[in-house]
């Protein structure tokens, strides 16, 4: 087997390289009013993703990890309006606005997965 198929599934990585490549992404677009408020609202979003999947797995109890799992569900979505808003105000940005809307799209189902197992 190759190291691709050894590989294991590593949300907690996964959610931190997605907040990284947010902030990655940000530091791309132009200085303005209308950026400068998209910008702050999506970092707060994107990587408060990761950090509450962290909090999930030190969790105390199962109603605690469940409830820090639905607020990483919550900020997955909610970063995908702020990615929408980002597209709307700078058209040129498109491409790399659509990879990072489908990868909080594929968070917000893992998440919304995990809390229908509750």
């Amino acid at each position: 087997m190759t190291n691709n198929k050894l590989q294991k599934f590593d949300l907690e990585e996964r959610t931190a390289k997605f907040g990284e490549q947010t902030i990655d992404f940000v530091k791309t677009l132009t200085k303005n009013n209308i950026n400068d408020s998209l910008i702050k609202q999506i970092i707060r979003s994107a990587t408060s993703i990761g950090a509450n999947y962290m909090e999930a797995n030190g969790a105390e109890s199962k109603k605690d990890f469940y409830h820090k799992i639905y607020i990483c569900k919550k900020e997955s979505k909610e970063t995908m309006h702020w990615l929408r808003m980002i597209m709307r105000a700078n058209p040129d940005k498109h491409l790399k606005c659509k990879k990072l809307w489908q990868e909080a799209r594929e968070l917000t189902l893992i998440f919304s997965k995990i809390c229908q197992n509750k």
